[in-house]
């Protein structure tokens, strides 16, 4: 039987929206909303990185990671630094570190129970199939590229 592509894609998208809006509420006993904190995993992960590189990796434009960045500059939790020509380099901020820290120990307490109702084989399964589809996007021209903040 074939699968309805629109289903399957609102399907996707109802999946995030519950994922984002159970971490948005849970990441708050953190400090930080999940965007916030998705920026912090970023630079963490990245330091040293672009406003660009940065605004790629967490699917936001460059102007929406921008103002991100200095509010999170302004609560004290990202630096930013000069690099080579007019680069701007990012890092955290010990504050920094301590907030993404304590949203770990949230995500570590909610993760489980959003992915609960599968179980290992099936999310193994979904990661390997979502893997599949953002490899293949990225390997070839992105049309989402333009379109990630509207996602």
């Amino acid at each position: 039987m074939a699968i309805d592509l629109e289903l399957l894609g609102q399907a996707l998208k109802r999946a995030q929206y519950r994922n984002h809006r159970t971490m948005d509420a849970a990441l708050r006993a953190a400090g930080v909303s999940l965007v916030q904190w998705d920026a912090l995993r970023a630079i963490d992960q990245a330091p040293g990185a672009s406003a660009h590189d940065l605004a790629v990796a967490t699917f936001q434009s460059d102007q929406s990671f921008g103002t991100l960045a200095t509010r999170l500059i302004d609560r004290g939790l990202v630096e930013r630094m000069p690099g080579r020509g007019r680069r701007l380099e990012h890092a955290l901020t010990p504050a920094g570190v301590d907030a993404l820290a304590a949203g770990r120990v949230v995500a570590a307490a909610e993760l489980p129970a959003l992915f609960a109702p599968l179980d290992e084989s099936q999310r193994a399964a979904l990661f390997d199939a979502l893997t599949s589809l953002t490899d293949r996007a990225e390997s070839a021209s992105d049309p989402a590229d333009g379109a990630r903040s509207r996602a």
